[in-house]
C-alpha cells in the first residue's frame, strides 16, 4: 500500500488593520509639507490601536482615504453667481485668482424655476439671488476663459438640472473640451426640493425621470462627472435637525440608487460618481458626528443591501457649505467667526469640498470683499492651523464616538418608517413620504421647536437674543443688484431669439415633446440638441411640461 502523507498548511499569518493601513498610505501620494507642530513634533498621519478602525478602512467612519489631507487639501469650492453671466465670469476669474480651485456656480431663482428672464413672474427676481442664465449663449458667457478641463465645477440646480447640464455640456464642447474631460457635479437632487426647498416645477415621478436620464447618461459618457449631489443643506437649512438632515439625505440617496437599478444600472457602474452635500452647522461636535455616521451607515447599506463590491461605490464623499441659516444681519462681522468654527467641523469631519459664506449673506449677496475673507478663512484653515496633518483627529474621543453612535441610532430608526412607507423600497418610500406630507412635516416640527427654544432663552444667538450692544452701528457696505442689471440680461435674452434659427428650434422641441411622452428615452441627447440651437430655458422646460405636467404642493391639514 502507498504511504499516505499528510499536505502541510501553511498558514498566513494575520495581518492587522493597521499594516493594512499602512501599506494604503505608503502608495499614496504625499504632498510635500512638514508635517509638525509648530514646536516642531512630528506628527503620525493617524493615531489609534493597532487593530482599530483606520481611515481608508470599510466602514469608512474616519474616512474614505487612507491618506485624507496629507494626500490633498479639500477643494476650496466657493460659491458664486449674481447678474448677469458677464457678472458672475468675472467672480469667478477673481475666485480662481485668489486661490480657490472649484467653482460653485448660484443661479438666480428664475433660473432654478425653469423660466426665462422675461417671463412675468421674474419681474424683478432676475440676477438677485444668483446669476441669470435663459440659454446656451448665456452659459458660454458664464465660462469664458476658464479651463473647464482642469478646474472642476459644480451647478448647484436641480428642478431645470438636465436642461441646465445639456448647456454647461454644449458649450465646454464648443470650447473645444469633449464631455469626457468634464469634471464637476450637478446638484440634481430633486426629493429635498418636495421636503425642504420648494422649488420644484414637474411631479415627483416625472422628475425623478430626468434624474434616471442624467445618471445613466453620465455613466456612459462623463467618467469624472458626478451627477447627482444628495443635498442635506436645504433640509438643515429648512429647520432639520441634524440627525433629521443625516436620515434623508442618505435616505434620498439610497431612492436615487434604486432607481438606477431599475434602469439597468450595475450598482458599481454608477454609485462611484453619487455625491453628497452637507451643511456645517454651529454645534461643533454633532456636526462632526454627522459626517462620521453618515460614511458608515452609506458603506454599510451600499454594500449590505445594494451588494456593491467596488470600494468607491461604499466610500461617500460630500461638500460641505457653512450653514447661512446660522448667520446674522445683526453684526455682520460675527459671522466671520461663526463660519470659521463651522468649516472647522467640516474638515474635521472630512469633506472633500468646502464653501464658506460670507459674512454679508444674511443682509444681500456676498461683496467681493466678504468672498475673499470667506476664503482666507479656509486658507488659515489649511494653511495655519495644522489641523489638516492628521486624519481624523477626534476619532477615538468618547464624547465624539458616543455623537456618532447616537446619530447613526437616531438615522436606523427614520429609514425603517421610510422603508415601512414604501414597502420595502426607500424610493417609493421617498416619494410616499413626499406625497403624504411626512418629510415636510417632521421638518417643520423641528423647526418650530427651535424658534421656540429661541424665544424662551433656552437657545441664544449673540447680537440677536443677548449681547445686542453695537447693533446700531453702521451695516456693511452691501452688492447692489439693479433694475438696470435685469434690462441688460432682457436684451440679451432678445438678441439671442432674434438671431437663431427658429425652425431649428420648433424643430428640436417637437421632437423634444415626441420624447418626452416615451418614458423608456433617455432625453440627455435630444436636450444637448435643444439646447445647442438656442432654445431657452423656458421653452424646454414649457415643451416638456405639456407632456409631464406641473407639481402643485397640497399641504394636510
Amino acid at each position: 500500500m502507498a504511504a499516505r502523507f499528510r499536505r502541510s498548511r501553511t498558514i498566513a499569518p494575520m495581518v492587522s488593520p493597521r499594516e493594512l493601513w499602512q501599506q494604503a498610505y505608503e502608495s499614496s501620494r504625499v504632498r510635500d509639507a512638514q508635517f509638525t507642530t509648530m514646536s516642531g513634533i512630528p506628527l503620525e498621519p493617524v493615531y489609534g490601536p493597532d487593530d482599530g478602525e483606520f481611515p481608508g478602512q470599510y466602514p469608512y467612519t474616519r474616512g474614505p482615504y487612507a491618506s485624507m489631507y496629507r494626500s490633498k487639501l479639500w477643494t476650496m469650492r466657493m460659491f458664486a453667481g449674481f447678474g448677469t453671466a458677464e457678472d458672475t465670469n468675472w467672480r469667478f476669474k477673481e475666485i480662481i485668482k485668489a486661490g480657490g480651485d472649484g467653482l460653485s456656480t448660484a443661479f438666480d431663482m428664475p433660473t432654478l424655476l425653469g423660466i426665462d428672464s422675461d417671463d412675468p413672474m421674474s419681474l424683478g427676481e432676475v440676477g438677485r439671488c444668483g446669476v441669470a442664465v435663459d440659454s446656451l449663449a448665456d452659459m458660454e458667457d458664464l465660462y469664458r476663459g476658464i479651463d473647464l478641463g482642469s478646474i472642476t465645477t459644480s451647478m448647484t440646480i436641480n428642478s431645470p438640472a438636465a436642461v441646465i447640464f445639456a448647456m454647461f455640456v454644449a458649450q465646454a464642447e464648443k470650447a473645444g473640451v469633449h464631455r469626457s474631460q468634464l469634471g464637476g457635479t450637478l446638484q440634481n437632487d430633486i426629493l429635498k426640493e418636495y421636503q425642504a426647498q420648494k422649488e420644484f416645477v414637474f411631479p415627483p415621478r416625472q422628475s425623478m425621470r430626468l434624474v434616471r436620464d442624467t445618471i445613466t447618461f453620465t455613466a456612459a459618457e462623463m467618467p469624472r462627472w458626478h451627477s447627482v449631489s444628495i443635498s442635506g443643506y436645504h433640509i438643515r437649512e429648512a429647520g432639520s435637525t441634524a440627525a433629521e438632515e443625516l436620515a434623508f439625505t442618505l435616505a434620498n440617496g439610497f431612492a436615487y440608487v434604486e432607481l438606477a437599478l431599475q434602469a439597468g444600472l450595475p450598482i458599481d457602474a454608477f454609485a462611484p460618481r453619487l455625491s453628497f452635500f452637507f451643511n456645517a452647522h454651529i454645534d461643533f461636535f454633532e456636526e462632526i458626528a454627522k459626517y462620521r455616521a453618515a460614511r458608515r451607515i452609506w458603506a454599510r447599506w451600499l454594500k449590505e443591501r445594494y451588494g456593491a463590491t467596488n470600494e468607491r461605490s461604499m466610500q461617500l464623499r460630500f461638500h460641505t457649505q457653512t450653514a447661512g441659516v446660522s448667520l446674522t444681519a445683526q453684526q455682520p462681522e460675527v459671522n466671520i467667526v461663526r463660519t470659521a468654527i463651522e468649516a472647522l467641523a467640516g474638515v474635521l469631519g472630512g469633506t472633500q469640498s468646502l464653501h464658506t459664506n460670507s459674512m454679508d449673506e444674511a443682509l444681500a449677496l456676498p461683496t467681493e470683499k466678504a468672498a475673499r475673507i470667506a476664503l482666507r478663512t479656509q486658507q488659515v484653515l489649511a494653511y495655519e492651523t495644522n489641523v489638516a496633518h492628521v486624519a481624523d483627529p477626534l476619532g477615538g474621543s468618547w464624547y465624539v464616538e458616543a455623537l456618532t453612535d447616537e446619530m447613526e441610532r437616531q438615522a436606523e430608526e427614520l429609514f425603517a418608517h421610510i422603508d415601512q412607507l414604501g414597502g420595502g423600497s426607500m424610493l417609493e418610500g421617498c416619494i410616499a413620504g413626499i406625497e403624504e406630507n411626512w418629510f415636510q412635516g417632521r421638518i417643520a416640527d423641528s423647526a418650530y421647536e427651535l424658534e421656540r427654544a429661541l424665544n424662551e432663552g433656552r437657545r441664544m444667538v449673540v447680537g440677536v437674543t443677548r449681547f445686542t450692544e453695537g447693533n446700531e452701528e453702521d451695516q456693511l457696505p452691501l452688492l447692489q443688484i439693479t433694475n438696470e442689471d435685469e434690462a441688460r440680461q432682457l436684451k440679451r435674452l432678445d438678441e439671442v431669439r432674434a438671431t437663431r434659427n427658429q425652425s431649428a428650434v420648433d424643430e428640436a422641441l417637437a421632437r423634444l415633446r415626441a420624447e418626452a411622452a416615451d418614458p423608456e428615452v433617455n432625453l440627455m441627447p435630444t436636450l444637448i440638441e435643444a439646447v445647442s440651437v438656442y432654445a431657452t430655458l423656458g421653452e424646454v422646460m414649457g415643451a416638456m411640461g405639456t407632456v409631464f405636467g406641473r407639481h402643485v404642493e397640497v399641504p394636510t391639514i
